[in-house]
């Protein structure tokens, strides 16, 4: 038996060899680049790649990304094209992917040899993101009591209502009819001797959907389940939006859900973020065992229903329902720049157990902290190529400890979606834990944390 080391290197490798399309395009050869939405021009005698991109994100007000250290000469002239044919006759045998705008976007162009997942240098890089400050729900508290207090008595008194409850850790959360009750109720609860701490409960926004691939040539998830019983699945818990069932071919591997949120009604013409992660982790799987079956299963943990974002405290309420429902490895393909002291307890407790938890670094290039991505006990993945590289978009701070691919190709109702960001790297960790953990079922929880973390370490430069 291969040891798990080399287990997982083997499981990286792959990874990457299965996300990769490589399509075979035509190379022509001739200085100017016309592009109009429905015809393009080009008579060009020798540019390298960098220069074609560039003048091509100019011309055409795409963001692109290239896999970094590609090399390529073109050298052609033709007229009247459309933009498809135009594309495959300047990047030759380069493999190219293009996704349309968005919302308030751009459309991106993905230029590689060998995977999606490597096309991570920005030619045309977005405005950077303001720093962000991490603001507080105003009308809400997270309240801690000492043994023998009643909750329902202090929020009568301050006027509050108790919409949360963690009764074994003796953690509520508080809500107010504003921020000025919020304020003066803080006050009250510092001077009374059975409240053990008070904190603030912050916002976690909903992530982001993925998008339609306009042309794409990706296999479906080659994975079997295995039927076995309770006490032998490998569980992963995913905290997140809602995962649909139907349209996505992933259903045999997920369990009965937990909405925290309340129901949901997700679209079914598009995935949502959380079934895109379930795909990630299950692709990372498949590439993990090789076509073997799997008892690996996903516990769908949504903490965000129908509303535009969740909160610390439904995060750790989530993680510990999952918890609960026999999860060993969690992921939290989410975060915020709120420190929640009781989501920290919750995730000390849980990997005290032997949990293992990941989680998105986030997709600011910055090195400011991530939560719960920051806390020691998780392991915090950036989005990067398999040589290091750093996604231009992605957190380098010095809490990250691994780097994975940051985009996954998704499958959903006989359409390919692509979805960017350290949401997939965190899911595609979190999918590589579990198949070396069904791999090696005596391989204890520390020695896999610390071979994922070895092996899928960021090493700065």
């Amino acid at each position: 038996m291969k040891s798990p080391r080399r287990q997982l290197l083997r499981w990286f490798s792959s990874l990457l060899l299965a996300s990769c399309c490589l399509w075979a395009l035509p190379l022509q050869s001739a200085d100017r680049l016309i592009w109009k939405p429905d015809h393009v021009a080009a008579e060009i005698g020798s540019w390298d790649l960098s220069k074609l991109l560039r003048n091509l994100a100019q011309v055409t007000g795409w963001d692109i990304y290239v896999e970094p250290d590609t090399k390529h000469t073109v050298s052609t002239k033709f007229t009247d094209r459309p933009p498809g044919e135009a594309l495959k006759l300047l990047l030759g045998d380069l493999s190219f992917a293009l996704l349309p705008a968005q919302t308030n976007g751009v459309p991106r162009l993905f230029v590689f040899r060998t995977s999606l997942q490597e096309a991570t240098e920005l030619i045309k890089a977005p405005e950077k993101a303001a720093t962000k400050t991490a603001k507080p729900i105003a009308n809400e508290l997270i309240v801690t009591l000492k043994p023998g207090a009643n909750i329902d008595d202090l929020a009568k008194k301050l006027g509050a209502k108790v919409i949360g409850r963690a009764d074994k850790f003796r953690t509520y959360r508080l809500q107010f009819d504003d921020a000025e009750a919020a304020t003066k109720a803080r006050s009250s609860l510092e001077e009374n001797s059975d409240v053990e701490s008070i904190e603030n409960n912050y916002a976690i926004s909903r992530p982001p959907t993925p998008d339609s691939l306009t042309m794409s040539s990706f296999a479906p998830i080659d994975l079997r389940p295995k039927a076995v019983t309770d006490g032998n699945r490998v569980i992963v818990g995913l905290i997140d939006t809602p995962t649909q069932r139907q349209g996505t071919g992933i259903e045999d591997f997920l369990l009965a859900g937990l909405a925290l949120a309340g129901e949901s009604n997700p679209s079914d013409t598009q995935p949502t973020h959380g079934t895109s992660m379930s795909e990630t982790i299950l692709r990372a799987l498949s590439a993990g065992l090789n076509g073997e079956p799997s008892a690996v299963r996903i516990l769908p943990v949504d903490v965000y229903g129908n509303q535009p974002s969740t909160s610390t405290y439904d995060v750790a309420m989530g993680i510990y329902e999952a918890v609960n429902k026999g999860a060993q490895i969690i992921n939290l393909s989410l975060g915020s720049d709120g420190d929640s002291p009781f989501l920290r307890k919750m995730i000390q407790s849980s990997h005290d157990q032997g949990i293992l938890f990941f989680a998105a670094a986030g997709n600011e290039p910055v090195a400011t902290p991530t939560f719960p991505a920051a806390y020691p006990e998780v392991i915090a993945v950036t989005a990067g190529t398999s040589k290091g590289v750093i996604a231009s978009y992605a957190n380098f701070g010095n809490f990250v400890d691994a780097i994975a691919p940051g985009s996954s190709i998704v499958n959903f109702r006989g359409q390919s979606w692509v979805i960017m960001g350290t949401s997939a790297s965190t899911a595609y960790a979190s999918g590589a834990a579990a198949a070396l953990l069904e791999r090696f079922r005596t391989l204890s929880r520390a020695d896999l944390e610390t071979q994922i973390r070895n092996l899928l370490a960021f090493k700065r430069q």
